[in-house]
């Protein structure tokens, strides 16, 4: 992918609001639901030494992969103590979540599962259920359109209430991607405007900064899936549509604000793949851009971790650790940009996410800062479609 100064095509940065597209548009639930508690799901992460290899179990489960190659990825793990800041992140996230509900007088108690570790979204779930809770609204912690990202957390749902017995009793809907919303984004534009203005101050001309946005890459086969079926989206799917989307809006809405700003080339990079060297991965590499940078007369480079919501082991590892030393190795004044974390744009961009689906909100007073919002509600058949064998979630319990 060439390095852009400007708004790539199809992509309107600065459009608050959009009629759906031609092709039919997003879908959105658009009546009020009396939701009695919120779902937190997230990946999960091991915390001490011996949970590492079992938690990469987890996460490879079905592959068939041995734990003499599990150890040779568990470094990364094992260089922080074996703990992943995940759990860590989304206990603070909980809390602060909680608050945010209780100011806004929203009676919605909040339950916290995870994917690969403990606690589990079954334990969740059971909990919740116990509790006397039937309706329950999902909020899982990623922000773009995959399969891992999107639809895995969909089939997880379904397939806990299968194996817990409970889809009969309880269902499970799931809020939309929020890769656009303000709140989800204003933390990275303050981070890539704190950088690029630094820079600047220190005397390094625009064309002399790059800023690099950066996210986790998927197989080609899942980026061409992502997203529905009944538009072309190109060859990264709508996963590379919306980081792109996204990114113009921050860069544009930097402009606004540093004039200077508006001459700082930027690119969307990846990072964290995985998988045999056989098989194509969206590209380029953060690491092998940043080492050519120099070579184009950079001076800077501030590396944006777009698509991630908090900095869990791809950000410490991939990017402060790699990425960083790859810049310092170049001779590059480098800086990683914050994730939303906790910013309290972000959490009440997340609360203002749980309002929509408790008060239906139309899909014309959602916020959103890209054409490409608001995402829908209800997926498609085919969205973010999973080419793996394996689970085929249940028709009862779980919005489709």
């Amino acid at each position: 992918m060439d390095v852009v100064s400007a708004t790539p095509a199809d992509v309107n940065p600065v459009v608050l609001y959009a009629s759906p597209a031609a092709s039919g548009g997003p879908e959105h639930v658009e009546v009020p639901v009396a939701y009695d508690a919120l779902l937190l799901a997230s990946f999960g992460g091991p915390e001490g030494q011996d949970d590492v290899i079992p938690f990469l179990r987890n996460v490879t489960r079905g592959r068939g992969i041995p734990d003499e190659r599990l150890e040779e990825v568990a470094h990364h793990y094992r260089h922080f103590g074996g703990i992943s800041p995940i759990n860590a992140q989304n206990r603070e996230l909980k809390v602060k979540l909680e608050a945010e509900l209780t100011r806004r007088g929203i009676d919605l108690p909040v339950y916290w599962g995870n994917r690969n570790w403990a606690p589990y979204l079954d334990e969740a779930v059971i909990a919740a259920e116990a509790a006397g809770h039937r309706t329950l609204l999902a909020l899982a912690t990623s922000a773009y359109s995959s399969f891992s990202s999107c639809r895995q957390y969909r089939e997880d749902f379904a397939r806990v209430l299968d194996e817990t017995g409970l889809g009969g009793t309880v269902t499970i809907d799931k809020i939309r991607q929020f890769f656009d919303h303000p709140g989800f984004v204003a933390p990275f534009v303050a981070g890539v405007r704190d950088a690029v203005a630094g820079f600047l101050a220190d005397g390094i001309a625009p064309g002399e900064i790059r800023v690099l946005f950066s996210t986790h890459s998927v197989p080609m086969d899942d980026a061409r899936r992502s997203g529905p079926r009944d538009r072309e989206w190109g060859e990264g799917g709508a996963y590379e549509t919306q980081h792109l989307a996204v990114a113009a809006y921050v860069m544009a809405q930097i402009a606004e604000e540093i004039p200077d700003a508006a001459d700082v080339p930027w690119q969307l990079v990846y990072q964290s793949r995985s998988g045999p060297p056989s098989q194509p991965w969206l590209e380029p590499d953060v690491c092998d851009v940043i080492e050519g940078l120099p070579a184009e007369g950079a001076r800077a480079v501030a590396i944006v971790p777009l698509g991630f919501v908090s900095d869990h082991m791809e950000v410490l590892w991939d990017l402060d650790t790699e990425a960083m030393d790859a810049a310092a190795e170049a001779g590059l004044a480098a800086v990683r940009t914050p994730t939303p974390g906790v910013d309290p744009a972000y959490v009440a961009g997340l609360v203002d996410l749980i309002e929509e689906r408790l008060k239906g909100t139309p899909s014309s007073e959602r916020p959103h800062v890209t054409k490409l919002g608001p995402w829908f509600d209800v997926c498609r058949p085919g969205c973010c479609e999973n080419i793996r064998a394996g689970f085929k979630p249940a028709a009862s319990g779980i919005a489709p």
